[in-house]
């Protein structure tokens, strides 16, 4: 598996050609305690930067965007009764959506743990 990051603070766990997507640590940190979570439906196709979740906290609400083409394939369905679990383990259990990656090309944009870790710094 091979972890990617991206400028809108998403992380994507890619293993073949699906991965999990999530939120880090530093925007978890910044949101707050979630108290909601919304994903797209299964089978929903989208581009980069669609909309694919929305995650409220006490603070504000924000959108999850695909961090590249793809189609969702579930959302963590224990986040419906425990969104806090994104704010307690955001790069853990608190992962959002499952995640078919269309165009793996589109990888080599993303950032490594290396390089996010200099952009939030």
């Amino acid at each position: 598996m091979t972890l990617y990051f991206t400028k809108e603070h998403e992380w994507l766990r890619v293993d073949g050609d699906s991965a999990v997507v999530g939120i880090t640590k530093h925007a978890a940190e910044e949101l707050g305690e979630l108290v909601f979570v919304e994903v797209r439906d299964a089978g929903t196709e989208v581009t980069t930067g669609d909309s694919v979740a929305v995650v409220e906290s006490v603070k504000a609400a924000s959108d999850i965007y695909a961090p590249v083409d793809g189609e969702v394939l579930e959302g963590n369905a224990t986040l419906t009764d425990d969104p806090a679990r994104v704010s307690s383990d955001p790069e853990g259990e608190g992962w959002i959506l499952k995640f078919r990656i269309t165009n793996p090309d589109q990888l080599a944009s993303l950032m490594d743990a290396d390089a996010y870790a200099a952009f939030i710094a």
